[in-house]
């Protein structure tokens, strides 16, 4: 009675939701107990792997507490729970602390530190409080921007991520069938489904599919594998894949990377495919445990850092020309050192390019953000710079200029005939691969009236399968009909196809292939490239059913069937996108693995110029002097394998060439990498997407279009606030040179300039968000200091003329030319430099008339209007005397607006003057 009224219970909650959350938990606990030390990281990762290579399978899934279908979701979240995710802390995030300190300890604010502890060892607790306040406002307002950035930047990576292809259980296949049979009841299990996961999500005991393409999710232990080849580079810098196997083949080893049957997280299947158990993820995994270990990073900077960090140096090194300068004609004559001292302290902190590491993180930011509004992610910020700098894209066909909605337009015999034989067998090649599926098996497959005809599911057994790789560019399926004999079915590109073909179908009979039908099958072939379309050859041969097993060696004495040939029509935007790339100074270069008559056809079609198109076969035989020349003259690319494309892009960067790369395949994975900026889309395979620093949310040469736009932008705001910073300093260190040799008292006391570089740099904060001219964008533009340091020279003196012209009005109009009325003099000084610097914000940041030609963003407006008013309210305002400075008399101010209207002149006319000499970047 008891029994009964247990399982009448244990049926009862079966039913409900309740018991799929409690008893789960219970039967979990106890699985998870009992199998805790195989999850928890070991002495020696290596013992671990070894263990798995050596256990059998079915000994392997009790130690992981998983089963040959793999976990149910529930179990997976349990033990993802314990284990955590399934990731590798390249570098882990940093605390808010350590991120304020690292904020904290740039040079430019270790300089400022300095200074104002010598003002307070001074007792100058004046000068103290306003340098505190700089060092805080800069650490602060960098400190608010980078975090913001990192977020942003973390929201817009997640929206981007790799998958795995997981099979997982029934709930009711896990821990009910357990209790079931405790209680003697019968439940249906439902069968193992296949899943696509973000590979972060995979824990240790899931069971994975491999194929071609793939990442590697984990380190796993190979269950099942067909011509399994993997890329260890990453981790053994092997340069050719290893084969796979269910078993180890070789010698007993206590190294992991010679074990057979183990592969390794953050390694990439190159063809063939394979089922595989999780056994170890994220930290735990071979992969991670290194990454812990490794000491030494590779920081080398990128082009664009490294154009930042010349920029740097050269304003610091001026800085530390200037300011003993000033420290030496000051002292000797005005005989107070500790004064000039003090001065020429400022004078560096004037000169100090302190909020540049904020400006750039900010512009590259705001970038980021509004290029995500356009379905472009950025997973690498300073990729933004390189995107504007970019003068050559090298891009695939399919997908690009193409719509990437290939459909079968013909299948016909080997002499051009429509021919329903082909497809069929084409069909059942498609059917059965398991690999790489590309867009021209999804377009066959797409046939379902020929599934209904054949019904592969009832009168057709697969038996085995040679997946493709891109040295053979072919794959093969090995399929049995009523078990009476095997069909290999073989198909790929028509060249490749040829190499393996004995004969050729014609009829019902089958005929040698002679070098004349060999020159028919080719006019065949062209005929239907030439028209636009891809050609697939179609191969058969029968076998005796004397084997389970195939390899490439049975890729041989081939019968050539026919071809089935597929048509991809070019996109209606691709030939305004082009236009629009080439307006803007892009070169487009197409590289593809297709033949060069379809290439051609398309490139005709969209408006690119074509001329020669240089086949893969006549690179193989190019030298680097040769290719050189050869990467510039030509501009489509045919025929190519992955190291063809690899070499062209590095090639083009030798040049001198900021190189784009757009590809999404398995074959453009090296190329991506070697670009200056690599650029995939969300549908890619995983090993591009990881390759890549751009992630587009649609395949479209336009939206590159607007991206190469917002690049460029970045960049012209960041060099404005450059330009501003070295003209502005080196103007104001020329006054300052002057004022030193001729005036007996200091042009400005070193808290008054301190106090005006504060608000200078309070006018610049709205730099990321100003506009942009249109001329500006037109071309690539990288960094030159060089044409900075010029610049510099040529627009610093301007200022330096209207800053000893009000030295003259201070010391003849308003008679301060003595130490008494040095306050005087030097309230007029600090708000006609301040005027002047602040203008020359909007007098620099165009190349045209300000205001009337260019107006400049909202923001920067208010932020100067803002200062200025500020500026001038210091020295006429109730705080004065705590700045030792005084109200200047009314007809001070006319005389002022005459100034800044002269400097505004001469300015636009030193402007017409340098682009004419010079250009304007």
């Amino acid at each position: 009675m008891k029994n009964a009224i247990l399982k009448e219970l244990f049926a009862n909650f079966v039913r409900s939701r309740g018991f799929g959350r409690h008893f789960r938990r219970l039967v979990l606990l106890e699985s998870l107990a009992s199998t805790t030390s195989s999850r928890d990281l070991p002495p020696s990762l290596g013992q671990t792997l070894v263990a798995a290579a050596k256990a059998n399978p079915d000994t392997l899934f009790k130690q992981l507490g998983s089963h040959p279908e793999g976990l149910s979701a529930a179990k997976a979240a349990f033990v993802r729970d314990q284990v955590g995710p399934n990731q590798v802390e390249y570098e882990k995030p940093l605390s808010w602390w350590l991120h304020l300190w690292r904020c904290y300890k740039t040079p430019f604010d270790l300089l400022l530190t300095l200074l104002a502890g010598i003002s307070y060892a001074t007792e100058d607790m004046k000068a103290t409080i306003v340098i505190g306040t700089m060092v805080v406002l800069s650490v602060a307002i960098r400190f608010h921007q980078e975090r913001r950035s990192t977020i942003a930047a973390d929201k817009l990576k997640a929206m981007v991520s790799n998958t795995a292809s997981v099979v997982r259980r029934d709930i009711s296949g896990d821990a009910a069938p357990d209790a079931a049979r405790y209680f003697g009841i019968q439940l249906h299990v439902k069968p193992a489904h296949r899943e696509e996961l973000p590979i972060t999500e995979l824990v240790p005991g899931d069971v994975v599919l491999l194929s071609a393409g793939d990442m590697i999710p984990g380190d796993c232990r190979v269950l099942s594998a067909k011509d399994l080849f993997v890329s260890q580079a990453a981790m053994t810098g092997e340069s050719l894949p290893v084969e796979k196997f269910p078993t180890h083949r070789g010698a007993d080893t206590a190294n992991p990377l010679e074990l057979d049957n183990i592969v390794f997280m953050g390694t990439t299947v190159v063809s063939g495919s394979a089922t595989a158990v999780v056994v170890s993820t994220g930290g735990r995994t071979y992969f991670g445990a290194l990454a812990k270990r490794l000491t030494v990073v590779d920081r080398t900077p990128t082009q664009f850092q490294a154009g930042v960090n010349r920029v740097a140096w050269l304003l610091i090194r001026f800085m530390f020309i200037m300011s003993p300068l000033v420290l030496l004609i000051n002292g000797f004559t005005k005989g107070d050192w500790t004064e000039a001292f003090l001065f020429a302290m400022s004078i560096a902190v004037g000169l100090t390019p302190e909020m540049l590491p904020m400006i750039v993180t900010s512009t590259l930011a705001k970038g980021a953000v509004v290029l995500s509004r356009q379905k472009v992610i950025v997973k690498r910020l300073d990729a933004i710079q390189n995107f504007g700098a970019m003068d050559v894209l090298c891009t695939d066909k399919t997908g690009t200029l193409t719509q990437d909605k290939i459909f079968l337009a013909r299948h016909t015999d080997v002499w051009g005939e429509e021919s329903d034989d082909v497809l069929e067998t084409a069909y059942l090649n498609s059917y059965y691969q398991t690999g790489l599926k590309n867009l021209l098996d999804v377009a066959v497959l797409e046939h379902t009236e020929v599934r209904k005809e054949l019904n592969p599911s009832a009168n057709y057994r697969k038996v085995d399968e040679i997946p493709f790789d891109f040295q053979r560019r072919r794959m093969s399926v090995v399929v049995a009909r009523h078990e009476k004999h095997h069909l290999l079915i073989c198909k790929g590109a028509v060249e490749e196809i040829l190499a393996t073909c004995t004969h050729v179908r014609h009829g019902d009979k089958d005929e040698p292939l002679t070098p004349k039908l060999l020159d028919r099958v080719r006019a065949v072939t062209a005929d239907l490239n030439t028209d636009g379309m891809r050609v697939v050859a179609v191969a058969s041969k029968e076998l005796p059913p004397a084997k389970e097993s195939y390899g490439i060696g049975d890729e041989a004495d081939l019968t050539l069937i026919g071809y089935v040939a597929f048509l991809d029509p070019p996109k209606e935007s691709t030939r305004p996108a082009l236009e629009a790339l080439a307006a803007y100074g892009i070169k487009v270069k197409v590289l593809t693995g297709d033949n060069e008559l379809v290439t051609n056809k398309i490139c005709h079609e969209v408006g690119l110029e074509v001329g020669t198109v240089l086949r893969g076969a006549d690179i193989e035989h190019m030298d680097d002097k040769t290719l050189a020349s050869a990467v510039e003259s030509h501009n489509i690319f045919a025929k190519l394998t992955p190291a063809h494309k690899d070499r062209i892009v590095r090639q083009l960067k030798r040049n001198g060439h900021v190189v784009g790369f757009m590809g999404d395949g398995i074959n453009d994975a090296p190329a991506l990498r070697s670009a200056d900026i690599g650029i995939s889309v969300d549908t890619a395979v995983d090993i591009a997407k990881e390759a890549a620093d751009i992630i587009l949310l649609e395949k479209s040469l336009l939206v590159l279009k607007e991206g190469v736009i917002e690049g460029r932008k970045t960049f012209a705001n960041m060099l404005k606030y450059i330009k501003m910073t070295a003209s502005s300093n080196f103007g104001n260190v020329f006054s300052v040179l002057v004022a030193g040799a001729f005036i007996p008292f200091l042009p400005m006391l070193p808290m008054h300039l301190l106090v005006q570089n504060l608000l200078y740099d309070f006018s610049q904060i709205a730099i990321p968000f100003d506009n942009v001219d249109a001329e500006l964008v037109k071309d690539p533009q990288r960094w030159n200091p060089e044409d900075i340091g010029r610049f510099m020279i040529f627009f610093g003196p301007v200022s330096s003329v209207f800053d000893i012209l009000t030295y003259g009005v201070m010391w003849f109009i308003f008679g301060a030319n003595t130490a008494d009325q040095q306050t005087l003099f030097q309230s007029g000084w600090f708000i006609e430099g301040l005027m002047t610097q602040t203008l020359v914000v909007h007098m620099i940041r165009t190349r045209q008339v300000p205001f009337i030609q260019s107006r400049p963003g909202m923001g920067l407006l208010i932020a100067t209007i803002l200062i200025m008013a500020v500026g001038i309210s210091i020295p006429m305002g109730p705080v004065a005397h705590y700045f030792k400075l005084q109200a200047l008399p009314w007809n001070y101010f006319p005389i002022l607006a005459l100034l800044l209207v002269g400097y505004m002149v001469l300015t636009q006319a030193m402007k017409s003057f340098y682009t004419r000499r010079f250009g304007w970047q």
